[in-house]
């Protein structure tokens, strides 16, 4: 490409990764039969930039058409004038990579910063943990408007399968919920939850109208109707102080997470587990824990991670430094010295030197939030959640390793 200056930082860490490893790992996953596939590295590159620049699977392709050095990052020679892919490939590629394909992904960037000498094999030996909350993209949850959007969801798949309902109250209902919004802005408390009521009430009626009219239809109809006639009765059902309680209909797997903050006191998504080198702060493991389970019992899956991305670089974590809310889980990883401020009264003063840098990965966790997707995932499921954790740490590395470039560590 004549259009560049391959002195660009991104042309110059275009050479550090490895890029032969993916096709390695990947290729596998095309077939022989149809037509020709997109290049591995286009894709997996597609992926990097998304993450590292914060955009969206259509921004990223759309950009790509338009910047020559993200074309060249990408494998090209020439620079395109056309779209490389439509962006609904992007979806259909992260399903087939799954989890583990995505930690080649932040694999390759930890490997790019030893292989150029960026970050030091020693520097793996120290290690902090700490856990946020990856959000769901979902509207906040209130009662009155689950119940809503449950009658709204039965009504449409009624009107679409043919099936005709004694009464869709989509006047009503939507005029319920207007009006339990002005009641709760307004603090009139008691004609909210009147009006909250009656939305349940509608939503129970089309349920159980429903359910008497669904036996008569065809196998088909009564599958289409299996999620969400499961659903809206788990929602009907909940209590105010139920454990499990469901805060999406489209979204089941969100969970409610309180982390103490005075200006957010509740927060909707997953627990995840960030893992970054203690004195570089680039980061070694990404993984997100389903169930909101205690810190201290996701310490153990979150090194074994940390592990297997770092088995190529030779080192393994010795010392991990965290919060508080990692006490007690000292047997469950022999081998690791956990470090906190549980015990300072019994620490070296290389430890207590460590402890105090263990506030640095604050920060990390702040860019992946602010600057590369983690503040929202809007990928489907579980799975989603998982993919979308270890495909931002894979882009904050890559922004850590462009820096790098930029400052001369990397030549």
């Amino acid at each position: 490409m004549n259009l560049i200056d391959l002195r660009h930082e991104l042309c110059r860490l275009a050479e550090q990764i490895e890029w032969s490893q993916l096709a390695d790992r990947f290729g596998a996953l095309y077939a022989e039969n149809g037509r020709p596939g997109v290049p591995i590295r286009l894709m997996a590159g597609l992926h990097y930039l998304k993450h590292a620049f914060g955009l969206s699977d259509e921004a990223v392709v759309k950009s790509w058409r338009e910047n020559p050095y993200w074309q060249y990052f990408c494998g090209e020679d020439y620079f395109q004038h056309e779209l490389p892919i439509d962006p609904s490939q992007m979806t259909r590629f992260r399903s087939r990579l799954g989890t583990s394909g995505c930690e080649a992904l932040l694999k390759l960037t930890i490997a790019a910063g030893v292989a150029s000498e960026a970050v030091a094999p020693s520097s793996f030996r120290q290690v902090t943990v700490d856990t946020t909350v990856q959000e769901k993209a979902i509207a906040f949850p209130t009662d009155a408007r689950l119940y809503h959007k449950g009658r709204v969801w039965l009504v449409r798949l009624a009107r679409q399968s043919g099936i005709e309902l004694r009464q869709s109250y989509r006047r009503k209902g939507k005029e319920a919920l207007f009006m339990q919004q002005r009641y709760a802005a307004a603090r009139q408390m008691r004609r909210s939850r009147r009006e909250m009521k009656r939305l349940k009430v509608y939503l129970g009626r089309v349920y159980r109208d429903l359910q008497r009219k669904l036996p008569a239809q065809s196998e088909a109809v009564r599958e289409r109707f299996g999620i969400p006639m499961m659903r809206v009765k788990r929602l009907l059902a909940q209590q105010r102080n139920d454990q499990d309680k469901l805060y999406s209909l489209h979204a089941p797997e969100v969970e409610c997470i309180g982390k103490g903050k005075a200006r957010q006191p509740y927060e909707f998504g997953v627990k995840a587990s960030i893992a970054v080198t203690h004195r570089r702060g680039l980061i070694v493991g990404a993984r997100a824990f389903p169930g909101n389970p205690y810190d201290g019992h996701i310490l153990s899956a979150q090194l074994e991670q940390t592990n297997i991305l770092l088995e190529d670089v030779g080192r393994t974590p010795k010392q991990v430094v965290v919060d508080l809310g990692f006490r007690g889980v000292d047997a469950d990883n022999p081998g690791v010295e956990i470090i906190h401020r549980g015990r300072f009264k019994s620490m070296t003063d290389q430890q207590r030197r460590w402890l105090k840098r263990r506030q640095a990965i604050e920060p990390a966790i702040g860019h992946l939030k602010a600057d590369h997707r983690m503040n929202r995932c809007w990928l489907a499921g579980s799975l989603g959640d998982a993919l979308h954790a270890v495909l931002c740490a894979a882009g904050y590395n890559l922004r850590w390793l462009l820096r790098a470039v930029v400052r001369g560590r990397i030549g």
